[in-house]
């Protein structure tokens, strides 16, 4: 396909116009460089980094990792090189190579988020944030920030007072109702949402008889999840006025094409990633074609949301 003929896969989260609407998922692309010699990191609609929080952290035991019919059970306990080494080490390299960086940022706290936020306001490179509220909020006994309205809400608060780039929010799915999360955080001021989250899920050896993940349970992701992302999504962005980006099972252009056609502005790609690395490329490639195709060139609101169920 000629580039004269190549349909115009323009997108906007907020402020920000990414060339098509292909990102990688936060934790299953490193923070780029681990994928960067198979395929062109440029030709992403964006790099979705790996989350960062404010200090170094562990993460879980091992094992953290389980496969399960159709995806993928895992525990790494948000591990990351934190805010400082990131900037430090990873940042130049995604510059470097022309990458489209989305940082996803986490905490325990609101001020840790407004923290992140304020470190990384103005940082060459960085063209938006993604808030992980799927983390424990240690001032309210542990229970993640993403199943209250109220403290959600709170977070994409806080990160707007600091934040100078778009900010999107990142849904759980492990909630009674996806719509009032999403207003929640939309009233606060997120210039999107991404959804979903891995649900959580348990595998058992039953050799050992015990959980498969050192603990216990995990995140479950991949093509096993995506009836249901893609049904939230689609009630979400019934919702909505600003952008809703669909992760959960994709792994093909039609799978993207689904997504686009529930009402998302633009898709995730994750645990593909692991047994296709150039997924992301082949499924931009797919989507183009697809319209290309089509018997009427689609109008740009076409383009943008590809169309809606």
């Amino acid at each position: 396909m000629s580039a004269q003929n190549s349909p115009d896969l323009r997108v906007h989260i907020g402020a920000l116009t990414l060339d098509n609407p292909v990102m990688t998922a936060s934790g299953t692309f490193g923070y780029g460089a681990e994928f960067a010699g198979l395929l062109d990191l440029s030709r992403l609609g964006a790099l979705v980094t790996k989350g960062i929080s404010l200090e170094p952290r562990a993460g879980n035991p091992p094992p953290r990792i389980a496969e399960c019919a159709s995806g993928m059970l895992n525990a790494i306990g948000l591990e990351n090189v934190g805010v400082e080494r990131f900037l430090a080490e990873k940042m130049p390299f995604l510059r470097r190579f022309g990458a489209k960086t989305i940082v996803n940022i986490l905490g325990n706290s609101e001020e840790e988020y407004a923290a992140l936020a304020a470190r990384l306001a103005g940082v060459e490179g960085v063209l938006a944030l993604e808030v992980n509220i799927s983390c424990p909020n240690v001032r309210q006994g542990g229970i993640a920030f993403g199943v209250d309205p109220k403290m959600a809400a709170a977070v994409v608060r806080a990160v707007k007072r600091h934040a100078l780039q778009p900010v999107i929010v990142k849904l759980s799915p492990n909630v009674t109702d996806i719509c009032l999360m999403a207003r929640a955080v939309a009233d606060a001021g997120a210039d999107a949402v991404s959804l979903i989250n891995t649900l959580i899920g348990m595998a058992i050896d039953i050799r050992t008889r015990r959980p498969e993940l050192a603990n216990r349970t995990g995140g479950l992701s991949g093509p096993a999840i995506k009836p249901v992302a893609l049904r939230m999504v689609w009630q979400v962005a019934q919702v909505l006025q600003i952008p809703v980006i669909g992760v959960g099972g994709i792994a093909t252009a039609e799978d993207a094409l689904e997504f686009l056609l529930a009402g998302a502005t633009a898709v995730q790609v994750g645990t593909a990633n692991f047994t296709n690395p150039r997924a992301s490329v082949a499924i931009v490639e797919g989507i183009a074609a697809w319209l290309a195709a089509q018997h009427e060139p689609p109008t740009r609101s076409e383009e943008r949301r590809v169309g809606k169920v």
